[in-house]
């Protein structure tokens, strides 16, 4: 079984997906602005919510078609209902993925997904 780990570039506004040391998947990703700056350290995924605030066939919450519940509560990895702003600081602190994308990584990654986030 996949030893999955997550690792976000806050400079490089990108986001890997690892098998032990070998890079599987890398997205674009938005992160948090100055005032609500993404948190830096090491997070677990510990929940996992497809349509959180929404339903299947209605409109997209902020949230996006998914959301994958950080260690550091009120934080997570989520897709978004603004496309646009993936490649820029402007969440407020979350890690905001394209809706395809994070629902590939939803698909792959388990509860207990270890994530670090660095500057570099």
């Amino acid at each position: 079984m996949p030893a999955y780990n997550i690792r976000i570039s806050i400079a490089k506004l990108r986001l890997d997906l690892y098998d032990g040391n070998k890079l599987v998947r890398s997205y674009p990703v938005a992160l948090g602005k100055i005032a609500t700056a993404t948190p830096r350290g090491d997070f677990t995924i510990i929940n996992k919510v497809p349509y959180p605030n929404s339903y299947p066939g209605g409109p997209l919450s902020v949230f996006g078609t998914y959301w994958l519940g950080l260690s550091k509560p009120h934080y997570g990895i989520h897709g978004t209902n603004n496309p646009s702003s993936i490649g820029k600081y402007v969440s407020h602190g979350c890690i905001r993925m394209y809706n395809q994308d994070v629902n590939a990584l939803a698909k792959l990654v388990p509860i207990g997904t270890p994530v670090r986030i660095r500057q570099q």
